[in-house]
């Protein structure tokens, strides 16, 4: 039984969601700068360490379908508590986890709660903001979005050089109570409830899908794309994804509704949000490994330096919301692909010389051009599906968008370190050096790292030259409308389900 939202002050909810929100995106862009540093302390690989975010990032993956099941089960305020509280609960485990695995375990208990909160919050902001005022919404949105990363790296690196990594998830345990008292006293219930039935066998599938692909990619990087355990987890991964697929367009109920595909531009949206997130991340996590690994940077350098950046999208995210309102996306994320395209491949020429300065030029550009794409992109697609299907589809782009971050990376470290090591034996058999030789070796060591990463970066740059293309495809199609109805419904010109009353 459906019940209606009731009458509400959108400034209190707004609010609400965007402290915990921030404080969820502060959690995961505060490790990036600091893995480094992590790595050495607790003893593990570059492969390893990276489980911190990719992990993160696939357990949000995996839940934010179960969120779209989640929002019309449990009311607004009810589930955005869990979220929050299941949140601090995994923060509290990471900051006092004795070794690696207790960390790990605490990072995804973290990843369960931010994975329902993000999805909620685009649900209430397409509910109680009108359609010709979501650009601007979604601008306002993301400027405490992108606020949590523009902080994040800079103050992780100045704790990691005062203090111990542990300090990151003790400064994280106050705010996320703050945020889960503020959202408790003052978020209203908005959505409607029912009583859906969970698709078990569904959940599974696309357990066993994202996390076989994504252990396959990130498992690549240290055992080489012919080991048994990289072929058996991709294998196992694709086999369930696809029948996660199949069950779902089966079930009356499924948990991510693949029908959303139907309407075009959403569809092409998606596909470009997807590449663009894998390009993003890419930057994040190869640029603090090629400072501080390579060139010597300290942390609090490495995250200075990502900072002009960050706050120039925060700066342009409400700007381009106001844009997207009166042009549409097409002309925003053409332009903002092209800079982001030829910074990406700036990067791809890194070597053991290249300034400071220019390191951060080429990194505030690349934001800025990065500035015109997710939320305008987002926005477009969601625009063309009716109200009924904003959950699921909504549901549908956080998943894809999380599972491409962590796979995207993962892949991309995979071939640094891959490059790396057959360039690095390459040099050694063309100059015959001996491998006792400790400078020589400490040189090309340093020689095939920034090989491995430019050739990283090479390959992002071909994924964003690829959304490029497609975003000339973009168009701005006429907002859905609902209208109650008895049994007529009618499809227009832009494949929106259109319904009329019949009286």
């Amino acid at each position: 039984m459906s019940t209606e939202a009731p009458q509400f002050k959108r400034g209190p909810i707004v609010a609400s969601l965007l402290i915990g929100a921030f404080v969820a995106l502060l959690s995961q862009t505060f490790l990036n700068v600091a893995l480094p540093g992590m790595m050495k302390d607790l003893k593990v690989s570059e492969n390893t360490i990276q489980w911190l975010s990719n992990g993160y990032m696939l357990v949000s993956g995996v839940l934010v379908p179960i969120s779209a099941f989640l929002i019309e089960r449990f009311t607004t305020r009810k589930l955005f508590i869990a979220a929050v509280g299941l949140f601090t609960l995994g923060t509290i485990i990471s900051g006092f986890a004795p070794g690696f695995e207790l960390l790990l375990t605490g990072r995804l208990v973290q990843a369960a709660g931010a994975g329902v909160l993000m999805p909620l919050m685009s649900i209430v902001f397409l509910t109680i903001f009108p359609v010709e005022e979501r650009g601007k919404a979604m601008g306002m949105m993301g400027v405490a979005m992108i606020f949590a990363p523009a902080i994040g790296p800079t103050l992780s690196g100045w704790i990691m050089e005062h203090y111990s990594w542990r300090a990151l998830f003790y400064i994280i345990i106050p705010l996320s109570a703050f945020a889960l008292i503020f959202g408790a006293v003052s978020l209203k219930n908005v959505t409607r409830t029912s009583k859906p039935r969970l698709d078990i066998l569904g959940v599974i599938l696309s357990t066993l899908g994202f996390g076989g692909l994504l252990y396959g990619f990130s498992d690549a990087g240290k055992d080489g794309w012919d080991s048994t355990i990289v072929v058996t987890c991709l294998a196992v991964g694709a086999v369930s994804l696809i029948l996660f697929i199949w069950r779902e367009l089966v079930t009356e109920k499924p948990i991510l509704e693949f029908r959303v595909f139907k309407f075009n531009m959403y569809s092409l949206t998606t596909v470009i949000n997807v590449i663009v997130t894998m390009a993003m991340f890419s930057g994040m996590i190869l640029l603090p490994l090629y400072l501080q690994n390579i060139r010597g940077f300290t942390p609090f350098e490495s995250g200075l330096l990502l900072l002009p950046g960050a706050i120039l999208m925060g700066i342009m995210s409400p700007i381009t919301g106001i844009i997207f309102d009166k042009v549409g996306a097409r002309w925003l994320s053409v332009t903002g692909l092209l800079i982001t395209a030829v910074t990406t491949y700036e990067f791809s020429k890194l070597t053991v010389d290249t300034t400071y300065t220019t390191l951060i030029l080429i990194y505030t550009i690349r934001s800025f051009g990065m500035s015109m794409l997710m939320m305008p992109i987002q926005t477009a697609g969601m625009n063309q599906l009716p109200q009924r299907l904003n959950a699921h589809g909504s549901a549908m782009s956080q998943t894809l968008r999380n599972v491409a971050g962590a796979i995207g990376t993962a892949l991309l470290v995979s071939l640094m370190t891959n490059a790396a090591k057959s360039h690095g034996a390459e040099l050694v058999a063309a100059g015959g050096i001996n491998p006792a030789d400790k400078v020589k070796m400490a040189e090309i060591a340093q020689q095939s790292a920034i090989y491995g990463i430019n050739h990283s970066f090479v390959v992002a740059t071909w994924m964003t030259v690829a959304a490029l293309v497609m975003a000339f495809f973009i168009r701005k199609v006429k907002p859905h409308v609902e209208i109650k109805h008895e049994s007529v419904v009618i499809e227009n010109k832009d494949a929106e389900a259109v319904t009329v009353s019949s009286k």
